[in-house]
């Protein structure tokens, strides 16, 4: 299959991106040694890659094109190291003086790759388990800017080809963190007289919210993995089980791995083509499952969650069956209900980012379950949401003392998962229970006690629905904020 048919199909951005730390090897360990990553001898060289586009884009999408300007990406060895702490180091010299505009949607090349973002830089060997990276404020002068209304990030519309100021948050200043949670194992390890790409998967549908003033705001959701420059792909399509026809453009296709608590979670995620097709280009080496979700186009009914395990990079998963629901359309469907608080160091209430996902026991595996594609075109593995001083939300809750809050509504399929083996004649699938057993996870890019807190143990599904609003306990409290 050519990588040019896999541009439609991309509902993530990768933004793929090498470290680089000078070895200035004694005040580097210095600073380093009461930290959680390593450091080891020797030194490596690593390239700064940018990698292909997402389906936010025309004609699938609200966006013809997404310009980001990046100036500066940081790693740190420790997984709590605070934007202005010691032990960054600077990954890409060369953008502090020339930034790099990119546009998010663009065309990639048949290495997967949009762009690169400097030359090879030479690095200390070592673990590292923090990433950062800087955005320009919409000050900076840039010698050839994309964006019509002379912002340094933008948005542009598709159905009237205008363009929107993408306002940040903090991404010019304290930069978009990706912590080891969102790694691939758990963190960038470099090894010595080696070459690494790493890839930065900036999943831009979800990163993108509209506000009530009908501006547009940048809450980035990004994950990280190491990839080959040569292309490295998993492959497959979907297939109604009930009819033998192509799920086209309603299916969510995830390839997941396990974090260092054993959770599944996205590496990256893409909607089935209009023949059922999907293609995951550039990988990080090794094994994944494959995790699919959809919508019946028929009658919206949502299909049972299919996960094939073991899929390694350079396999095709073939045609994975996956099962309409045994319930009536309106029963096919959970929505997950909850509340998110947040405070400072102080316990008073502090505003924060919020990534929320769906979380599956299957055979005993934490699995990510992708939401319902179809809801918004600004979510689907996930929801982003921001807490706020109460009455919030929709029901309006008003918050716990000493909070900002906001409570969430996550809709899921309410049927169990089928699950099965990768094997070259195609996954055996069996569903281990009728009915599934979620829990809901959060994950903040903000500084807080923990920045990932989950509602464990998972609450099982009964009855025969329709679960029009599952409560979710405990509440997802996020403590010691900044």
């Amino acid at each position: 299959m050519e990588l040019k048919q896999a541009v439609p199909l991309r509902k993530l951005f990768p933004l793929a991106i090498a470290t680089c730390c000078l070895a200035v090897a004694a005040l580097f360990i210095a600073a380093c040694s009461s930290m959680n990553g390593t450091v080891s001898t020797g030194t490596a060289m690593i390239s700064v890659k940018v990698s292909d586009p997402t389906t936010c884009a025309t004609p699938n999408g609200p966006f013809s094109h997404v310009y980001v300007t990046i100036t500066d990406v940081q790693a740190n060895v420790s997984t709590s190291a605070g934007p202005n702490d010691s032990g960054w180091v600077d990954l890409t010299p060369s953008l502090k003086t020339a930034p790099k505009q990119v546009d998010l949607l663009g065309l990639a090349n048949n290495q997967c790759f949009l762009a690169s973002l400097g030359d090879s830089q030479q690095l200390q060997a070592g673990t590292y388990q923090q990433i950062r990276i800087i955005l320009a404020s919409d000050s900076t002068g840039l010698s050839s800017n994309s964006c019509g209304n002379g912002a340094a990030n933008c948005v542009q519309l598709s159905k009237d080809s205008s363009f929107h100021t993408l306002n940040l948050s903090s991404e010019d200043q304290t930069g978009i963190k990706i912590p080891a949670s969102h790694i691939a194992g758990g963190g960038l390890k470099v090894e010595a007289g080696k070459t690494t790409d790493l890839d930065i998967d900036f999943q831009t549908c979800q990163s993108i919210l509209k506000e009530g003033n009908g501006q547009y705001r940048l809450k980035p959701v990004l994950r990280a993995g190491v990839v080959s420059t040569v292309s490295s792909s998993i492959n497959g399509s979907v297939i109604d089980a009930a009819t033998g026809k192509a799920v086209a453009g309603t299916a969510w296709v995830a390839i997941e791995q396990p974090d260092g608590t054993g959770v599944d979670r996205v590496v990256q995620s893409v909607i089935a083509n209009t023949d059922g097709t999907f293609v995951f280009c550039p990988l990080p080496a090794g094994n994944y499952d494959v995790v699919i979700s959809g919508v019946r186009s028929s009658d919206g009914a949502l299909y049972a969650p299919t996960i094939v395990t073991g899929v390694a990079v350079g396999d095709t998963t073939g045609a994975v069956k996956i099962n309409p629901p045994t319930l009536a359309a309106a029963s096919s469907f959970a929505n997950l209900a909850g509340l998110v608080t947040s405070a400072n160091t102080s316990s008073a209430p502090i505003a924060i980012d919020v990534t929320l996902t769906t979380l599956a026991t299957v055979n005993g595996k934490i699995f990510t379950i992708p939401q319902q594609p179809a809801a918004t075109p600004f979510y689907g593995i996930s929801q982003v949401v921001t807490t706020g001083a109460g009455p919030v939300g929709n029901p309006p809750v008003a918050c716990p003392s000493g909070t900002d809050c906001i409570n969430y509504s996550l809709p899921v399929p309410s049927t169990g998962a089928y699950i099965g083996a990768w094997s070259a004649g195609g996954a055996t699938l069996t569903q281990p229970a009728p009915l599934p057993s979620y829990a809901v996870d959060g994950i903040t890019t903000s500084t807080c006690s923990a920045s990932d807190v989950n509602s464990n143990p998972p609450l099982a599904l009964t009855g025969t629905g329709p679960f029009t609003s599952v409560a979710i306990t405990p509440n997802l409290a996020f403590t010691g904020c900044q």
